[in-house]
């Protein structure tokens, strides 16, 4: 630096100093938005105390003042910490300012700085402001936080706080020491080796849930080939060689994780360590009931480890091997069953004077489900001794039996409304504290309707605060999903209990002339679309809140008209007729009338439509009407493809990401049926990327009409099969509960989220098949042939499929599951190549046919079965077709 320029710097620094001292503060905060931390530093330095806390007084009504509209990125928020440090008395005050979400903490750098003024200010409450930092911690917080708390932590000689978040950060800083750092990183080993936080954080490794996913990363130097496999994992088990880390502490920590259990990914860090580690006998042994314990009870991959280990033991107690072994046996795991198969057969020939006892375990697997592991118990079984009774595995039941589902409970009452105040602010504070869409938003807003009118001022004022606590998701309409509603819902609530302004009427107004046509047709329908993505369902419930919004703050409406009465978002039409019966001659809100109308259930008392017409205004005749056979009737459906939408240009990444072609439903009303509203008309859109968070919703806006929203959020659900997304199957058990015929959308849906990439989707997808087949209102035909369909045109994976399948027969639906694979089976025998999971297909249907007793025809299953060769597919087959020839 030339010498002119420090002479500019120290005389900057010395105006500053006398401005503050005379009880300036402009140019402090100037520097603050500026992100000029060294020059707050300086201007400080010599400040006297009482100084300081009056500059602290205003530099806190200044942040709170523009912290709404603030972001206070890297560089602010180091110079707001300095000034932070530099000016406030109290721990507590700094960090109701520092712990802000909105403030971003540049990690080592902000707190070298911060150290910096505090050691030339005297201030002895670093640490307890790094541990109130880390108690605000949440899952939004970034690795960069977590850095400068522990930075300071470290400087202070403190203790670490070892809560779940922090522990999730400081691993994650293992990974991502420094962001900023040039050249090939330093080793994890090494890391961890100079880290004082480690003995406290690493016990909690093994207790915090899901942290398992994260410690299995990998460290990149050059490239993705030239990579440290699990780094963290390999250095623990370096450090244990070593002597730095408790070697029994790690292996006794892993089986203690593996015990509790975990998400499967989770604990595969838990199993790769034990690897690591390489138990001796010895240590195995020592710990045999805890791996028998895995071995019966855990996730296949941790029972295979668990068997694995137990196998290498020279000596093992006959008793509990023979114990574990029979619950192994009757697990659903073909490959662990095998193994343990194979194991005991070994145990039989080296132990001629317990092959007998070895052979009474063996013969439990002779009812296993998978027919291929049934003959092989029954060989190892009779070889060594003893008959498993093979005339009780016979290949069909002496009479046809059908499903043992208990029959689904009705559709429960919706909560009480609520009448408070409190319990109001608490709904919206449950309902914008998560990402969630669904959080009883219908309730939620008949509460701030009937609340409003009575007490505008107490809603606005108990809202207030918990709009402002919201969850980030609702901090604006997000604009690449074009079902966002975020920024309506939020405006809503804020448009209740305040002042009328003309500004924010008009918008309600203007949103509303948005959705609303006014010279509806045929070929228009009054709920006018700008979006093809967006269905007509939706753009109800848009409308709805825009008119809430509008007329929220209008006095005389008691109660929303379409709040729901039971849990699926039916209405009791005689509820009905009561609240137009307490609105009187009051002209209901357009929108809130017409979903009251869409959600009575399609029949209804003829007593009831006379006590409507009784009512003697224009609403209970219309009512009336609805009731006699003039409400919204089902709509005609045809299955259409649909393609990708065209590649907008050269770096369209998402494009590639989209499937190329899929099955949807196109939606037409019935003939000579004026379809006002466009919920009956859909044509599918070309394929693109699609959030389901608001499809929850759509089940309870057409609960009498599950085919019409299965057609809608078909696009969602047929993502987690042929796009690998998440969660688009969650609204499937939602359909299941509404009433109403679903046709081939229903059997789409249905079919789609069999094959659904991730677990908990399938298991959504499982929920609503029993549910259905329960009630009879599944069409295990129609499914099957759906899925053999998406299958043979590989917009489903087959393999996928078969896991739930196989638990809904279990669960108690064997026949629904038989009539589905009997379905299915045609197209997957006759494609030109038979997809991956056939044979274990064929082998749920032999179980299921065996099960039930009924013999349906499959087209194609001879022709396969007379095949030569011994291929498992083929084998399957012929299985199957004796299966039926004798049934």
């Amino acid at each position: 630096m030339k010498p002119q320029q420090q002479v500019a710097i120290m005389m900057s620094t010395v105006r500053r100093r006398r401005e503050l001292a005379a009880g300036g503060t402009s140019d402090l905060f100037d520097l603050v938005s500026n992100g000029s931390a060294e020059p707050i530093a300086a201007a400080l330095a010599g400040l006297p105390e009482q100084r300081r806390r009056e500059i602290g007084v205003e530099l806190t009504a200044w942040f709170k003042k523009r912290d709404r509209s603030t972001w206070w990125g890297s560089g602010a928020g180091v110079a707001l910490a300095v000034a932070v440090v530099g000016c406030l008395p109290t721990a507590a005050q700094a960090a109701a300012i520092l712990g802000r979400r909105s403030v971003d903490l540049d990690g080592v750098r902000a707190a070298e700085l911060v150290r910096a003024v505090a050691a030339e200010r005297g201030v002895t409450w670093l640490a307890d402001l790094a541990h109130r930092l880390a108690g605000r911690f949440s899952r939004e917080t970034w690795v960069d936080r977590w850095q400068f708390v522990a930075a300071l932590l470290r400087a202070e000689g403190a203790a670490p706080p070892t809560d779940d978040r922090s522990v999730q950060l400081w691993l994650s800083a293992v990974e991502f020491p420094d962001r900023f750092r040039r050249g090939r990183p330093v080793p994890v080993v090494d890391r961890l080796r100079g880290d004082p936080f480690l003995p406290a954080m690493l016990p909690r490794l093994f207790e915090v849930d899901g942290l398992g996913t994260p410690m299995m990363f990998d460290v990149v130097y050059r490239d993705w080939e030239n990579r440290e496999r699990h780094a963290l994992l390999t250095a623990l088990a370096q450090l244990a060689a070593d002597g730095v880390v408790d070697r029994v502490m790690l292996i006794d920590g892993s089986i203690g994780r593996l015990l509790r259990g975990d998400r499967p990914s989770a604990l595969r860090a838990f199993t790769t360590l034990l690897d690591l580690l390489q138990p001796t006998c010895t240590e195995i042994a020592e710990r045999s009931t805890d791996y028998l314990r895995l071995l019966t009870d855990a996730p296949a991959p941790v029972a295979t480890m668990a068997q694995k280990a137990l196998r290498g033991l020279p000596e093992l107690a006959w008793e509990s091997l023979l114990d574990a072994s029979r619950q192994v046996l009757a697990r659903p795991d073909k490959t662990l069953v095998r193994a343990q198969l194979t194991w005991l057969d070994r145990l039989a020939r080296q132990h001629p004077d317990r092959a007998v006892e070895i052979a009474e375990v063996i013969a439990v697997a002779a009812g296993h489900p998978a027919v291929e592991l049934r003959d092989r118990a029954v060989a190892l079984a009779t070889r060594h001794g003893v008959d498993p009774a093979a005339a009780s595995l016979g290949p069909a039941v002496s009479r046809p039996r059908g499903d043992d589902l208990p029959p689904p409970p009705p559709a429960g009452p919706a909560a009480a409304p609520i009448t408070d105040v409190d319990e109001l602010a608490e709904e919206v504070a449950a309902l914008l504290g998560t990402a969630s869409r669904n959080t009883g938003l219908d309730r939620i807003l008949d509460g701030l309707v009937r609340l409003t009118a009575t007490d505008g001022p107490r809603v606005r004022a108990a809202l207030d605060p918990v709009i402002e606590r919201r969850h980030w998701s609702w901090g604006n309409e997000h604009r690449w999903d074009p079902l966002c509603l975020c920024e309506v819902v939020v405006d809503v609530f804020r448009t209740a209990g305040a002042d009328q302004q003309p500004r924010r009427r008009s918008r309600w107004e203007a949103l509303l002339a948005a959705v609303r046509r006014s010279d509806a047709t045929s070929s228009a329908p009054e709920l006018a679309s700008t979006d093809p993505r967006v269905p007509a369902v939706h753009r109800l419930l848009r409308a709805r809140l825009a008119e809430i919004g509008a007329h929220v703050n209008d006095p005389g409406h008691p109660v929303l008209l379409a709040a729901p009465t039971s849990t699926n978002g039916l209405i009791d039409p005689l509820a009905l007729v009561e609240r137009l019966a307490a609105l009187g001659e009051r002209e209901p809100w357009h929108w809130d009338l017409t979903q009251a109308l869409l959600r009575l259930p399609a029949t209804a008392d003829e007593a009831v439509a006379g006590k409507a017409a009784a009512l003697g205004t224009p609403t209970g005749d219309r009512l009336a009407a609805w009731l006699r056979g003039d409400g919204l009737p089902q709509p005609v459906m045809r299955a259409v493809t649909a393609v990708r939408r065209a590649r907008r240009n050269r770096y369209d990444f998402e494009f590639e990401r989209l499937a190329e072609r899929r099955i949807l439903v196109e939606l037409r009303p019935p003939d000579g049926y004026h379809d006002r509203y466009g919920l009956l008309t859909a044509d599918p859109a070309p394929i693109g990327l699609a959030s389901s968070g608001w499809a929850n919703l759509w089940p309870s806006i057409l609960p009498g009409h599950r085919g019409v929203v299965a057609a809608h959020v078909l696009p969602m659900v047929a993502a987690g099969a042929d796009m690998d997304e998440r969660d688009g199957t969650a609204v499937l058990p939602l359909l299941a509960e509404a009433t109403g015929p679903g046709g081939v959308a229903l059997d789409l849906a249905v079919a789609y989220g069999l094959g659904a990439r991730h677990g908990a989707d399938r298991v959504a997808a499982l929920d609503a098949l029993l549910t259905l087949a329960a009630a009879g209102q599944l069409d295990p035909t129609g499914a099957g042939e759906q899925l053999g369909r998406l299958v043979v045109g590989q917009s489903v994976k087959l393999s996928r499929a078969v896991e739930p399948l196989r638990d809904a027969a279990q669960a108690g639906a064997p026949l629904t599951v038989w009539r589905l694979l009997a379905a299915v089976l045609p197209a997957v025998l006759t494609a030109p190549t038979p997809p991956r999971g056939a044979p274990d297909l064929l082998t749920l249907a032999t179980e299921t046919a065996t099960a039930t007793g009924v013999r349906i025809e499959v087209p194609g299953l001879a022709e396969v079965a007379q095949r030569g060769g011994s291929s498992r597919l083929v084998t399957e087959a012929r299985r199957l077709h004796r299966t039926l020839a004798t049934a």
